[in-house]
């Protein structure tokens, strides 16, 4: 069944106490002996390993982009959601990964260092201007996470009801192996004023600058009795010196409430208390100049339980011998699944009004989350990028904790998911094995999270690994892109891992 908003967060934490693939490889892990494929990243095309027996024949997309208005939703289909554990080694032995090596994140080690001793700290993004640049503000690099004090008397897992978005900076331009382990942040304390958020909590969104230091900060406002969650835009300015940055405004008058689900396209607290609404990420797009749009995690329409899974939803192949047949899928309840990536546009150039069009992708019958979506642009092809959890996908799917991927030729395109099946990086998880083996991959929930970066370079935060929480933020680490395929750098840093919270600026700003 869905879950969504704290009681996901709950189950999750419950549940733990991109890159040269293949498309059809089977799966390696060091020291697994199984193949991990290699991919010809000059030809641009995959080499052919044949997939594991049972694995239903993948389908290619056009990535035919439409007008952002359109009536076209593209679908992450049963059968992509299958090529994980059809690239999956089926010979991983307890404790191992049977993901393949291109596509999983490296190993954190146990002993890492904690961001912050005050606050925990894990969804996290950038300050960026409309093209998702990451903005350099006066010699300072700045960060946004959501955050939470460590030692008010609540534990790590129930952190999402005492939500604050906080802030932190350190100098720019100084490499990562100059900086302090963990990471050089100094922590610049809370962006709103007591009291002056929408919400009894504040959850995941994006920040823009604009001229003159003007902040924007596109947040979720999150209340718990009754559940509720409204898309906001929080306003006020930036300053720094030569001792860091600080913020000024978001007092209440600033808040302006955005979006609320509306029932047909996105669900509703009213007709699923379980509903996802969330993590607003704004961006401008050179293919529609003088608009401003909005990707955000929605659910799809309709009361808990109503939906009925589609041929669609299922993306077989005519004859595929491999194919689930309507039947078996819909009494399985894989219809209580239905997440997908909402799409908006702004109807002022304040940003202080939008509408609802209707959802980029939807995950119906394959999965129930599909948090922090953004849109990556390179090259003229178009990124979405999504998280989600190995136990919010819908009954006979498998996949890892990580990061999902897909590419189009616009916003809202025939959308071709990365490496045949969507994950792009996984935490390391023997997918022979439930999650709650006793022999499962111990780093099964090492880190969470995953935002892409204009470099390639994927930040996160550190959540269990080995047994120890975390609550800080996770080394960065970087994958490569290529058409429809990505692997994990392995040369970045040491062995794929870069500096703990290594997030940098890749334009200064200019008033």
């Amino acid at each position: 069944m869905a879950r969504s908003l704290l009681q996901l967060r709950r189950v999750a934490g419950a549940i733990v106490t991109l890159l040269a693939l293949s498309g059809l490889m089977l799966a390696g892990s060091p020291g697994s002996g199984a193949a991990t494929g290699e991919h010809d990243w000059h030809k641009g095309r995959p080499s052919v390993i044949e997939p594991n027996p049972g694995t239903p024949i993948p389908v290619k997309r056009s990535q035919r982009a439409h007008d952002p208005e359109a009536d076209f939703t593209a679908r992450w289909t049963r059968n992509d959601a299958r090529q994980i554990l059809g690239q999956s080694d089926l010979n991983a032995l307890g404790q191992e990964n049977s993901l393949p090596e291109a596509l999983t994140m490296p190993r954190i080690p146990e002993d890492f260092p904690d961001t912050n001793a005050d606050v925990w700290v894990w969804d996290t993004w950038p300050l960026t201007d409309g093209e998702g640049n990451q903005v350099t503000y006066q010699g300072w690099d700045v960060i946004f996470s959501l955050t939470a004090e460590r030692n008010a008397g609540y534990t790590f897992d129930e952190r999402h009801t005492h939500a604050r978005i906080g802030y932190f900076f350190r100098p720019a331009g100084i490499p990562a192996d100059e900086r302090p382990e963990n990471g050089g942040w100094t922590y610049g304390g809370d962006v709103f004023p007591d009291g002056a958020s929408l919400g009894a909590a504040e959850w995941s969104g994006s920040t823009r600058i604009f001229p003159n230091g003007e902040i924007k900060v596109f947040y979720t406002a999150v209340d718990f009795d009754p559940g509720n969650a409204v898309i906001s835009l929080a306003e006020g300015s930036i300053s720094a010196d030569d001792s860091g940055v600080s913020f000024d405004g978001f007092a209440s008058e600033q808040h302006t409430p955005l979006l609320e689900p509306d029932g047909e396209w996105y669900q509703t607290a009213e007709q699923n208390e379980f509903f996802n609404f969330r993590d607003p990420y704004t961006f401008t797009d050179p293919a529609h100049p003088g608009q401003t749009f909005m990707v955000f995690e929605g659910n799809t329409g309709g009361e808990e339980g109503e939906y009925e899974c589609q041929p669609g939803d299922l993306g077989y192949r005519p004859g595929d011998p491999n194919a689930e047949s309507l039947e078996e899928v819909r009494a399985t309840g894989a219809n209580f699944q239905v997440g997908n990536v909402g799409l908006a546009v702004a109807d002022n150039e304040d940003l202080t009004e939008w509408h609802f069009l209707p959802p980029i992708l939807s995950a119906n019958c394959v999965n129930a989350q599909t948090e922090r979506p953004q849109i990556f642009i390179k090259h003229g092809k178009y990124y979405l990028f999504t998280i989600s959890h190995a136990y919010t996908y819908a009954e006979g799917l498998r996949g890892p904790d990580g990061l999902y991927g897909f590419v189009g030729k616009g916003i809202r395109s025939d959308y071709q998911p990365l490496n045949k099946s969507g994950l792009a990086l996984g935490n390391p998880t023997n997918l022979n094995l439930s999650s709650d083996d006793p022999e499962q991959n111990p780093r099964q929930f090492q880190a969470y999270s995953h935002y892409v970066m204009p470099g390639g370079e994927v930040t996160s935060f550190i959540d269990n690994v080995n047994g120890r929480r975390g609550g800080s933020l996770a080394p960065t680490v970087r994958i490569q892109l290529n058409g429809s395929f990505s692997r994990v750098d392995r040369q970045y840093g040491f062995r794929g891992l870069g500096g703990y919270g290594d997030i940098h600026g890749n334009v200064e700003y200019e008033d």
